[in-house]
């Protein structure tokens, strides 16, 4: 079964930037709604921003105005540009459709520290 496959993630230092990618191969992509989700610790996966097909965006209010989701429909790939990053961004961040999930990918840690 088609999997997203997420990259990106790293050890940063508060304040600093990442930018992670997400592999979707499917043949609808460019029809589908996209987001990208988040999970800490203890918590439940959270949805932190998500793009429509037509390119329209939507942010939790946690990450708003830090954090840039994007697409490039011919690459079948999903971006999202993390800026002033903090430690409560901490989290295995995956990527999936928002309507009629693939199985969930392996997600790409990503752990905000000094």
């Amino acid at each position: 079964q088609v999997q997203p496959v997420e990259s990106g993630g790293g050890l940063v230092q508060p304040g600093g930037s990442l930018r992670l990618s997400c592999a979707v191969s499917i043949s609808i992509f460019r029809i589908v709604d996209m987001g990208w989700y988040r999970q800490a610790p203890g918590n439940e996966r959270e949805l932190v921003a998500q793009i429509t097909s037509g390119g329209s965006t939507n942010y939790a209010d946690s990450v708003k105005g830090r954090f840039t989701i994007s697409r490039d429909n011919a690459k079948k790939m999903v971006y999202l540009q993390m800026n002033t990053l903090k430690p409560e961004d901490t989290a295995v961040y995956y990527c999936n459709r928002l309507t009629f999930p693939l199985q969930w990918g392996q997600g790409t840690q990503v752990t905000v520290s000094s």
